[in-house]
Formats: structure tokens, sequence, C-alpha cells
């Protein structure tokens, strides 16, 4: 005798969306999930980092990664080896990027700005955000917003400015492979989203940003179908990893991805154990 598991074929919508909710409750605690991010500290010169050993400082403009100098009773592991001395942590922009670790639960990722400084993220798998975290506020699965849209392509290269939460009005140029097209309630409407990996990353906002749900705005990840069409089911939507650390820049809705509407679905806000707003 056998026992079978439903699979997404037979899984009702709901259930398809319960089983993705599930799956990122446990992504957010994670070692390097969004509750555990620390500390994001950008390096121009020798300089120590809070919450971790050690003194750390740029290389020469064009290499990846950044110096560290600390002794062998810091404890940083950089590749696994024992930091006593000078050792250099390799980017996320190399080939192959350096593991960091400043003890069982504390990691480090070094990480790339387009203008080619390096800044060091610091993990914490205890963090006090994972210690605190009771959930994810979600609406429940609402099928007016599952929206097919016309997806059309741009001429290769095209890119919009993003501005992002910590940038003071500046602009970040994304590249934006296409238009997304689509009509709702009399509204007709022309989003935006950039490449992420093999993905399109819609950051849109609306009525319920500050009211219902998490003020900055929340972010959807699609692709374009093979007959030109894209599906928008905004019941995936997500907060931005910022939402759940204040240690993360996130990109802001563009003006044309700014809904004068309520999108009553996808996820609402990050909750503690007592149910009460985490960042409140």
């Amino acid at each position: 005798m056998s026992t079978t598991t439903p699979t997404t074929q037979t899984q009702s919508p709901a259930e398809r969306l319960s089983v993705f909710r599930e799956r990122r409750a446990q992504s957010v605690v994670a070692p390097t999930g969004s509750l555990a991010l620390v500390n994001t500290q950008w390096i121009d010169s020798e300089q120590t980092i809070w919450g971790v050993p050690g003194r750390w400082a740029p290389l020469p403009t064009g290499e990846s990664g950044l110096r560290v100098i600390a002794d062998a009773a810091d404890g940083i592991v950089i590749d696994g080896q024992l930091v006593d001395g000078e050792a250099i942590a390799r980017g996320k922009d190399a080939e192959q990027p350096s593991d960091i670790r400043f003890s069982d639960t504390v990691t480090g990722t070094v990480i790339a700005s387009e203008a080619g400084s390096y800044a060091l993220r610091v993990w914490d798998a205890a963090s006090e955000g994972i210690q605190q975290f009771g959930g994810i506020d979600a609406f429940d699965h609402n099928p007016d917003w599952v929206i097919t849209a016309e997806f059309r392509e741009n001429p290769e290269g095209t890119t919009l400015g993003f501005e992002h939460l910590k940038d003071n009005g500046a602009t970040r140029e994304e590249v934006i492979p296409g238009e997304i097209r689509f009509a709702k309630d009399g509204v007709e409407y022309n989003l935006a989203a950039f490449k992420s990996g093999r993905a399109l990353q819609l950051v849109f906002a609306d009525a319920t940003n500050g009211d219902s749900t998490y003020s900055v705005g929340r972010f959807l990840f699609v692709a374009p179908n093979p007959d030109g069409t894209i599906t928008l089911d905004f019941n995936y939507a997500v907060l931005p990893p910022c939402a759940f650390s204040y240690a993360f820049n996130c990109p802001l809705p563009p003006k044309q991805n700014r809904f004068a509407v309520a999108i009553e679905a996808g996820e609402k806000n990050v909750l503690d154990r007592e149910g009460a707003l985490l960042h409140g």
C-alpha cells in the first residue's frame, strides 16, 4: 500500500498559497534569512564593524572584497582558516565568495555596490528578530487580484531609476525588460519590473500601505508566459526584506507602480509572538 501527496495540480489555489506561506515563514528565520540580518556596514576606510570583532578595510580599486585585521583570539574564520594577522574576505561578486564565521550563530557576507564599494553584512541565526518572530500576517486568498496582463518587450538596455529607502532620493538604474499592461475596473496600468535572477521583480505600492500593510510597499516576482502574457497573482505579493530588518536597503515603488486602489491580497506585516508589529 502506498500513500500519495497532493500535487500542485490537484491542490486548490488557496492550498497552494498556504504551502507557499509556510515556506516563506521558514525562510525568514533561516541562518541567512531576512530576520537574521543584524548589520550592513559599508567600508570606505579601516574601521570596526558593530557586532563583530576585527578591523575591516577596503581593498585596492578593482579587487573584490574586504581586508580584515584580527588576532586569533577574535575567533574569525574565513574560508575555513582562523585569521591571525590579515586576511581577505572575497565579495559575493567574486567567482568564489568567502565564507565568514564569527561564532556558532554569527556569520558574514561581503556585498558590492554598483560603484564598486563593499560592505559587510552580519547575520545572526539567534537574532532578536528571530527570537521574537510570531508570523507573517496576510490576506486570505483573493481571486479578484489574479490578473492576466500583456507583456511587451522593451528595446534592449531600457532602464528606469529606482529610489532606495536609505539613498536620500538618489536613484539606481535597473534594466526593465518589458512593459506590463492591463486594465482593471476601468483603469489602465503600465507597470515596470526589473530583472531579479530569472524572474522579474515588481515593486509596488497601493492604498493599503501604512494601513493594513507595510508602509513602504511590497514585492511580486513574476515571469512572462510563452504566449506573450504575464500572470500577476498578487496573492503571492511579499513583504520586502526591510520589513524584517532595518539593515536592508529596499527599492521603492516608482510612480507607475503606485496603485490608488487597495490590493487586498498577499502579505501584510511582520508580527511578533504577541501578535503586534515586530517593528512597530
